[in-house]
């Protein structure tokens, strides 16, 4: 009987030795990284300069998808059911913390259901106004609001910018007339045709219209001031610390990914993550990298609970409601 024992226990080791986990393995066929935006927005586009990365660093396809629809819960629902074997991947953004508040129903638990591989980068909004709008300065600006109500575009009920609006709204004790737009193109454009007064921007989607003087630029969601909005200031200095707002990018797996997997994907991308070609792209657009301490998976959980505290915070108390589904 013994001589049983030992004879499988030497197979099933040597099976275990011919064949390695599939973890130690991956990736060994095509990786697909889901975006819940159409193509073209800066999640898509941060996913397009990850692909190629990671493909190059890791020696397999990583292929981009746009899942679309539902205020980017379709898109995460099918992440949160995919198999936790690392090839099926979510880049996601701040909106994916304030969707756990706006929606009471999610077919997903964000917290259960996914697991953070890494945050990425960030950049702080700007708020920006049309050109002939009376303020000059971001105080004249809220001297201005609290006698007059303005009308703030912001790109859909539930989305970031209308997160910002009704946190600077709350902030500064003034009333404000909250428009949304279907995105942020044609809130844009609106300003620009000076249909209406303010709205946070991403700074990469307006430094060009600023520079050029189509535009005016009066606040920033940071702790310090942009060189590329030079009139643009702080609302962290001069105003209120709750205004600082960091409009970041994570890459999640389903829950269940192996952790040698997870540390697989994470050690890749803050190899991308230091790349100075990429470091530099990011710094014209007002982008930065999170510091290296702050891109672990350990790290990542903790920054998502965070978040969702937070925004769930101003979701409640402005009685935020989220779109139809």
């Amino acid at each position: 009987m013994r001589r049983v024992v030992g004879v499988l226990t030497m197979f099933i080791a040597g099976l275990a030795w011919a064949a390695p986990a599939p973890a130690q393995q991956y990736p060994s066929r095509v990786v697909t990284i889901i975006v819940p935006y159409p193509a073209g927005g800066p999640t898509d586009q941060l996913a397009r300069v990850l692909a190629p990365a990671l493909s190059e660093r890791l020696g397999q396809s990583f292929i981009v998808e746009n899942v679309t629809g539902g205020a980017t819960t379709i898109a995460t629902g099918r992440v949160a059911r995919a198999a936790g074997d690392g090839y099926t991947l979510l880049l996601h953004n701040l909106q994916i913390s304030a969707n756990v508040s706006l929606y009471h129903h999610l077919p997903f638990d964000t917290e259960r259901d996914l697991t953070p591989i890494i945050f990425i980068n960030n950049n702080p909004l700007v708020l920006i106004g049309r050109k002939t709008l009376e303020p000059n300065t971001l105080k004249e600006l809220i001297a201005y609001m609290k006698r007059n109500v303005v009308k703030m575009a912001h790109p859909g009920a539930g989305a970031t910018g209308h997160l910002a609006t009704s946190l600077l709204a709350q902030e500064a004790h003034v009333t404000v007339d909250q428009i949304p737009y279907r995105g942020a193109a044609p809130a844009l454009q609106d300003i620009a045709g000076s249909h209406v007064d303010l709205f946070f921007a991403t700074p990469q989607s307006v430094v060009q219209q600023v520079a050029a003087g189509e535009m005016k630029a009066y606040g920033i969601t940071a702790k310090a001031p942009s060189p590329q909005f030079p009139t643009a200031a702080s609302f962290v200095q001069e105003l209120w610390p709750k205004l600082e707002i960091l409009y970041w990018h994570a890459l999640f797996a389903p829950a269940g990914t192996p952790e040698t997997i997870v540390e697989k994907l994470n050690t890749a991308l803050q190899e991308i993550v230091a790349d100075p070609a990429i470091l530099k792209s990011w710094a014209e657009s007002g982008v930065a990298p999170y510091p290296k301490e702050e891109r672990s998976p350990a790290a990542a959980r903790a920054l998502l609970q965070r978040e969702i505290a937070r925004w769930g915070e101003v979701v409640r108390d402005n009685n935020i409601q989220a779109p139809m589904q």
